[in-house]
């Protein structure tokens, strides 16, 4: 499959800069395993962004960083899998911590949970 540089006019892209200066550039669809830096071509997904009546900032995205190496034979798209799959591994014990931490915090009087000191 070709690839091209992430369609900054694609409906589904998404830019957004945190105030410690980092940007992330995705596909809401994640249909771009190699964001932020391309796109499949031809993307069956795409959708122009339509813009009509948006008034823009002068705030500025940083540039995309370059590209590592990699992308061209395969082996970052491979190690972004691993590391979702990790992810996906994972996700249910760290959710069951969650809910276990939830609960514990329900059984409590309601004013020590309101003072409880935060972490």
């Amino acid at each position: 499959m070709d690839r091209m540089p992430m369609r900054m006019d694609c409906r589904n892209f998404e830019s957004r800069t945190y105030p410690n200066g980092e940007t992330v550039r995705k596909c809401n669809l994640d249909l771009a395993p190699e964001a932020p830096w391309r796109c499949p071509e031809p993307c069956a997904k795409f959708e122009p962004r339509l813009d009509a009546g948006w008034t823009y900032g002068t705030m500025v995205s940083p540039k995309t960083p370059e590209e590592p190496p990699g992308l061209d034979d395969g082996s970052a798209a491979a190690l972004m899998d691993e590391a979702e799959d990790f992810l996906n591994e994972i996700g249910p014990q760290v959710l069951a911590e969650v809910q276990a931490e939830q609960a514990r915090m329900a059984q409590q009087p309601a004013w020590k949970r309101f003072f409880r000191r935060k972490p």
